[in-house]
């Protein structure tokens, strides 16, 4: 476990935050450049890590090209690197402010996420509804629920008539709820999880608010979207959730999901090339271990082969002729994971301590780590679109000569 106030430490490596295949992944990320004072663009590649700000200036410019991999291999190919990986990560997990540093790997992406995709957490946020958000009903609740649905409902495709028959089955028993609506009808759960340039990146503390006292990580892949609809890679995503303010009322998901630095994202995007896609990632295991200052360990899996809808039907319910979203998006997909093993108290579960340290790994995507804080005394949310732009207009991008040629 990292030392407090670090989310890593010198035993940490680089290779441990890097997926097990980085000598094939296009990795792409953000980078706080103390030289120039804000964020650039860059790729990682054979542990250098390389300045793209001569391609894009935002990871949203970068993603509309449809050249993108080509562009991203000029740039590794041709030019030197500025900084070294190791150097990054090792900065980000000590969270020192006055090195360059690894910051969440999008920009002006609206960031969304889907609920409710899993049987599993479809389950759980049934009980958060029947208990109010009272952990300590919790395990009463669930046996009740486990008894009355059985397994029959994992098997249900949503939206079938399978599903249809299922709901009128739960409503004539008076069971239903605005969760098993999501869970197995014919729309999904979409909402808007956190605004443009407010998610935090690996090493950055994360945030619970002192009004939560029932509360836990969501380990999640994150799809990355251009703004015609195509998936152009995949990251990692911790969904922070306060389960007793959701449960109070599903009215109050704002306030349950959207705080200072409730959303973090990284360690960078893999871009999808002929190696690495969606296919890829259908079978990712994403795996979640909480190491807390009380000693305390919980690990768990979130099986991606076992989500409910398929990837394109989430992005199809977030983007179309209903909604359009010019600088694309990034959507945490939901998951499978919802810890129930008591921490404390018998029957109540588990809930986050300040100073735990949450790790979201799978092979292909690499670590995400961060130390949990309380929201309240984090660093205030400071770097928004205003100081991008003047960023952006101060330091343009300036594309790399092209060499001459002779006829």
């Amino acid at each position: 476990m990292a030392p407090s106030g670090k989310a890593g430490s010198a035993a940490m490596t680089h290779a441990h935050v890097l997926p097990e295949d980085a000598d094939r992944a296009r990795l792409i990320g953000r980078v706080w450049d103390v030289e120039t004072g804000g964020p650039r663009v860059v790729a990682v590649r054979d542990g250098g890590v390389f300045d793209l700000h001569a391609v894009a200036g935002t990871v949203s410019e970068l993603l509309e090209s449809s050249t993108v991999l080509a562009d991203v291999d000029s740039v590794t190919a041709q030019s030197p690197p500025r900084w070294q990986v190791s150097d990054l990560i090792d900065a980000s997990l000590v969270q020192d402010p006055a090195r360059p540093h690894l910051l969440a790997p999008i920009d002006l992406q609206v960031v969304k996420a889907c609920g409710v995709t899993f049987v599993e957490s479809m389950i759980e946020r049934i009980i958060e509804e029947r208990t109010a958000g009272n952990p300590d009903r919790a395990a009463e609740v669930r046996a009740s629920i486990g008894r009355t649905l059985g397994g029959g409902i994992a098997a249900l495709r949503p939206g079938s008539p399978e599903a249809a028959a299922t709901k009128r089955i739960l409503l004539d028993e008076g069971l239903w709820s605005q969760y098993l609506e999501v869970g197995i009808g014919p729309d999904p759960e979409v909402f808007t999880k956190a605004p443009v340039l407010s998610s935090v990146g690996v090493g950055a503390k994360i945030g619970i608010p002192s009004f939560s006292s029932w509360n836990n990580p969501e380990p999640e892949l994150v799809l990355i979207v251009n703004s015609v609809g195509t998936v152009a890679g995949a990251t990692l995503g911790n969904d922070v959730n306060l389960r007793d303010v959701e449960g109070r009322s599903a009215l109050l998901l704002g306030k349950a999901k959207d705080n200072n630095a409730s959303s973090a994202l990284g360690p960078f995007i893999r871009l999808f090339d002929g190696d690495f896609g969606l296919e890829t990632v259908r079978n990712e295991e994403i795996r979640l271990r909480v190491d807390g200052p009380d000693g305390f360990r919980m690990e768990g899996v979130n099986n991606l082969a076992r989500i409910s809808r398929p990837f394109e039907e989430l992005v199809a319910a977030t983007m179309g002729d209903h909604h359009q979203y010019p600088d694309g998006f990034a959507l945490f997909t939901g998951t499978l994971f919802a810890p129930v093993a008591d921490r404390e108290e018998p029957g109540q579960g588990f809930t986050h301590k300040i100073g735990d340290v949450v790790t979201i790994r799978s092979a292909h995507l690499g670590a995400l780590i961060n130390e949990v804080g309380a929201t309240e005394s984090l660093p205030a949310w400071s770097f928004g679109l205003r100081q991008l732009f003047d960023y952006l207009h101060t330091h343009p991008a300036t594309p790399a000569p092209v060499a001459a040629t002779t006829a």
